[in-house]
């Protein structure tokens, strides 16, 4: 009644707009907001889709902006929702950076496949994970649900933690669009370094 929850069609629970309202006032948020904006802005502008930004909560991906066009496709994301870190760019850009400890017990739950795309197996999530840390960016193609493929790279504070992760989600027919893995690379370390962040 107070709005701190809201049940979902399939029986779970969200966070309500009251919650809301409250967890995007703190301090930590903010600064992250604002740090973030500009450079989400650009990739809007660049993509005409989605750009979004999403932090690690228990062992969701949750989110806490995103930016769409008009001409922009529809998507499961939006500000205040949790999604699976396994089906998602973000959530694999979190989990890859999260301690060892974590992702094991992550990786011994039943994960949900979503689409056929969807990996869960752990041998191959743990491979996946290893390129993601190496290469600095995360790339899912339909695995949350078709037409939707999404590009992630992670946002670090000024020690280095990774603290978030900045994506673009785009329709399949622009996958092979140039420079795009580059862009999203570039508006991650440009938040991080407004953090505070130095690349050494």
């Amino acid at each position: 009644a107070w709005g701190g929850l809201v049940r979902d069609p399939d029986g779970g629970y969200s966070i309500g707009q009251r919650l809301w309202e409250v967890g995007v006032t703190s301090p930590n948020i903010q600064s992250l907001r604002a740090a973030a904006m500009p450079f989400l802005e650009d990739l809007l502008y660049a993509t005409k889709q989605h750009a979004q930004l999403a932090i690690l909560d228990g062992t969701d991906a949750l989110y806490i902006e995103r930016l769409s066009s008009r001409q922009s496709s529809a998507i499961m994301s939006r500000p205040g929702r949790r999604l699976p870190l396994h089906a998602t760019g973000v959530g694999l850009v979190l989990l890859a950076h999260s301690d060892g400890s974590f992702i094991e017990s992550y990786l011994a739950k039943d994960l949900r496949r979503f689409t056929k795309k969807t990996m869960v197996e752990p041998p191959a999530l743990r491979q996946r994970l290893d390129t993601i840390r190496r290469q600095g960016i995360a790339r899912t193609d339909e695995e949350l649900h078709e037409g939707a493929i999404s590009i992630a790279a992670p946002v670090r504070d000024r020690t280095g933690s990774v603290i978030a992760a900045m994506s673009v989600v785009i329709p399949p027919g622009d996958r092979d669009r140039p420079a795009l893995e580059t862009l999203v690379q570039w508006g991650a370390l440009g938040a991080s370094r407004l953090l505070g962040y130095r690349k050494h």
